[in-house]
């Protein structure tokens, strides 16, 4: 089974679309804040949340409780899609009903291999794949460049670091990380 969260008025064939408003006639109507959700134990293989994950969990209990979950129905191997807006965006600033920045940092703590390794090296980092019981290993991470700086990047007058360093320090940089995660499950 496929998962396409928050779907919107977008969905996609080949998935159970699924958003909390009956509005945009999504296959299940599921308010993913609310726990347990309506699949088994291992039973998907791809989830979707594009634009969606950040409108999600404004509550640091809630949203743990939500990676559980999505650890709870991922068979292991399965591949979680994450489109969110980059936080320093004004597309995430703007918005309202944005409660929560996504990016691959936080992502990270979800990762009982990188847990391991800072537990080894005294990094503060909170463990929260082992607090969680959950294991999704960060595969992709892609940035959306605005412009000018994706010409800039293109033709090589920007190059890596500079680049990174304007990701970090102004707004307007990045428009959007588009990840992908993986769950690992014991067999």
């Amino acid at each position: 089974m496929k998962l396409n969260m928050g779907c919107g008025y977008n969905k996609l064939a080949g998935y159970v679309n699924v958003d909390s408003s009956g509005a945009c006639a999504p296959d299940v109507i599921c308010d993913l804040e609310t726990f347990p959700w309506p699949w088994p134990d291992s039973s998907v293989e791809a989830v979707r949340f594009n634009h969606c994950l950040e409108h999600l969990g404004e509550s640091s209990r809630v949203f743990l409780s939500m990676i559980k979950e999505l650890f709870r129905v991922c068979r292991h191997g399965a591949e979680v899609e994450i489109n969110v807006p980059h936080p320093r965006h004004d597309n995430f600033i703007n918005d309202p009903t944005h409660v929560r920045a996504i990016t691959p940092d936080m992502l990270m703590l979800f990762d009982r291999q990188k847990n391991d390794a800072w537990q080894r090296d005294g990094v503060a980092n909170t463990p929260l794949a082992h607090y969680l019981q959950v294991d999704f290993a960060l595969a992709r991470v892609q940035l959306t460049l605005t412009e000018p700086y994706l010409t800039q990047f293109r033709e090589k007058q920007l190059d890596e670091a500079s680049l990174q360093r304007l990701v970090r320090h102004q707004n307007n940089v990045v428009s959007e990380y588009r990840m992908v995660m993986n769950a690992r499950k014991p067999d």
